[in-house]
């Protein structure tokens, strides 16, 4: 039974990030009729913006904190990215820790954004209605953009760890709880609840969904459904650069294939839960963690 139940909250935890990156490609893919095979490497650079907004900030910390900390070897993660380490024994105050989970989270999600931004302005605008060139060009900006990661950063992959304050684990029922997956399962939930409101019960929402259905009768009413469209896309951009920065600790390193491995998960969940069925992504997800 313990082990069920660990299994259980596992699946769910992975479920609920391969969920944000399906619901960016649901609202990309679905609401717009773009094929966007770049969604992976948004996925990717998210999860590499939280990895060095993450070490960078924590290593100014460290040194504000503790003067002394270690600047010299060759270890991974921190020490390798910004040459500082803690020395043992030494810990961050929990405000410390939670202020530079946040604002490297934070950091991550803007970056995507606005490669979201621009991707949608000087590549997707032109070819919207055109599946074979938005293939061509969206699998373009995802061998560009993974390699560009391989140069900035270097082919090999970086210890990523989780939050010290989300690295418990609880004992419940005789299984093993992490507290990142509790994080996760709800992170997803919250996300897939807020999409569903946005879409459904806000004027953005009437507008994009009529704006797929007629763009102009919208645009006859003085809407410009383009303006729109950039920012469905850079907000599906985002969730896939949410889903990579929070993937990473997850799974305790980062390395350039996660973009194209999670793509494809991501892909499966989109066709199990139908073109733009928000809720049918969160079902299918859940199925597939």
């Amino acid at each position: 039974m313990g082990t069920l139940i660990t299994l259980i909250v596992s699946g769910l935890a992975e479920g609920a990030l391969i969920f944000l990156m399906a619901s960016g490609l649901s609202i990309i893919l679905g609401m717009m009729g773009v094929i966007n095979f770049a969604h992976g490497t948004l996925f990717l650079w998210g999860g590499y913006a939280y990895m060095f907004s993450y070490y960078t900030i924590r290593a100014r910390v460290i040194l504000s904190v503790f003067p002394d900390a270690f600047q010299t070897g060759t270890q991974g993660g921190l020490l390798e990215v910004t040459g500082v380490q803690l020395q043992a024994g030494q810990v961050l105050p929990f405000t410390q820790e939670l202020f530079i989970f946040v604002v490297s989270i934070l950091i991550a999600v803007a970056v995507v954004f606005i490669m979201g931004i621009i991707f949608e302005k000087l590549f997707i605008n032109r070819v919207y209605g055109n599946a074979p060139a938005q293939i061509l060009i969206t699998l373009g900006l995802q061998v560009v953009f993974t390699d560009l990661v391989r140069v900035i950063w270097g082919p090999n992959m970086i210890p990523m760890s989780r939050p010290p304050f989300l690295d418990g684990v609880s004992s419940f029922a005789g299984g093993r709880i992490a507290h990142y997956n509790v994080f996760l399962i709800i992170v997803g939930a919250t996300v897939a609840i807020i999409i569903h409101r946005i879409i459904t019960k806000t004027r953005i929402g009437m507008v994009i969904r009529a704006g797929l259905q007629s763009p102009e009768n919208v645009e006859a009413l003085g809407i410009n459904i383009r303006k729109y469209f950039t920012v469905i896309f850079a907000s599906g951009a985002a969730l896939a650069g949410l889903g990579g920065a929070l993937y990473m600790p997850l799974v305790g390193n980062v390395v350039s294939s996660a973009g194209m491995n999670n793509q494809i998960l991501a892909f499966i969940v989109v066709v199990i839960g139908g073109l733009g069925n928000f809720m049918g992504s969160f079902l299918g997800s859940i199925f597939l963690g």
